[in-house]
């Protein structure tokens, strides 16, 4: 599966997780990514990934 949104290019982003006593540990930061299918402005029906928020901000036409 795809780890990048088509629409706004959001992808996992890594970094650290800080605790109150400044310890450190790695982690991610992974966007949620949903397989849709969306109506083109051609007519045709694709399948693509696209993360939630850009579903819900209304950036695709699911037909």
């Amino acid at each position: 599966m795809s780890k990048r949104c088509e629409i706004c290019g959001k992808e996992p982003r890594g970094g650290n997780t800080v605790a109150h006593s400044k310890v450190t540990t790695r982690r991610w930061w992974k966007p949620n990514i949903q397989r849709v299918k969306v109506v083109l402005d051609d007519g045709t029906v694709k399948r693509i990934h696209v993360c939630t928020s850009c579903l819900s901000a209304g950036k695709v036409n699911r037909g």
